[in-house]
């Protein structure tokens, strides 16, 4: 079995579609696990017949919650924002037959039109697949097994997705599905394509040279308020 975890918070605009991309799949479980939301997240998901749970708000707790509750033998991360391809499970199982794979995701398209967009897409895809380092909105997936034997996600306030995935590359290959995701392009229509762009850089390369993460995500959400 596939349990697909889904973190929430305040998602009742996008999380229907996310739920419709993944609610056809045969021997899948579907577990969101909700932050808090004040609106409909929870009640949308309900009405959808799909396992709920309440956690604290963090990405991070509320993803190692959903591991904790699910019964899969694979765990498959989905922002709530993001949509899979039809033939999702049949990848992941491909993927993680490998020898050598820990884990895996998927390659990145962005729902936003423009060329600035188009780059960036093909920016993370490159960096995913060489670098072996994908992010969270490209659905990270991995054994159960795997999971909890490295440890699970950091329960940090951000990064949680990079931190996660650079601890895997010391126990195997980082996969890259030849197939996409679509993520939500509301964080490039707010910010801006070249904004948003520089934003994750600077945050990475912070990262990297020690900041810690509470400046960070300070830094971060002083600059996404302007």
């Amino acid at each position: 079995m596939l349990s697909i975890i889904i973190p929430t918070l305040n998602e009742e605009k996008t999380l229907r579609e996310t739920l419709t991309s993944v609610k056809s799949c045969l021997d899948c479980e579907i577990i969101v696990v909700d932050g808090g939301s004040s609106d409909k997240t929870v009640s949308m998901a309900q009405s959808l017949q799909v396992a709920t749970c309440i956690s604290l708000p963090s990405r991070a707790v509320q993803m190692n919650r959903g591991a904790r509750e699910a019964n899969g033998d694979t765990f498959l991360f989905v922002h709530a924002d993001t949509t899979l391809p039809p033939d999702f499970k049949d990848h992941i199982e491909e993927i993680l037959s490998e020898k050598g794979v820990v884990a895996g995701a998927f390659e990145l398209c962005i729902d936003h039109p423009g060329k600035g967009v188009r780059v960036v897409e093909k920016t993370a895809n490159w960096r995913a697949r060489f670098l072996q380092l994908p992010y969270g909105d490209q659905a990270i997936f991995i054994s159960k097994n795997n999971f909890f034997k490295y440890g699970g996600f950091a329960e940090v306030e951000f990064l949680e997705d990079l931190i996660f995935i650079r601890g895997l590359q010391k126990y195997g290959k980082i996969a890259i599905a030849h197939a996409r995701v679509v993520t939500s392009g509301r964080r490039w229509k707010k910010l801006g394509v070249f904004k948003a762009t520089f934003l994750n850089q600077v945050i990475i390369v912070g990262y990297l040279l020690g900041f810690s993460i509470p400046l960070l995500k300070k830094l971060y959400g002083v600059v996404q308020k302007r």
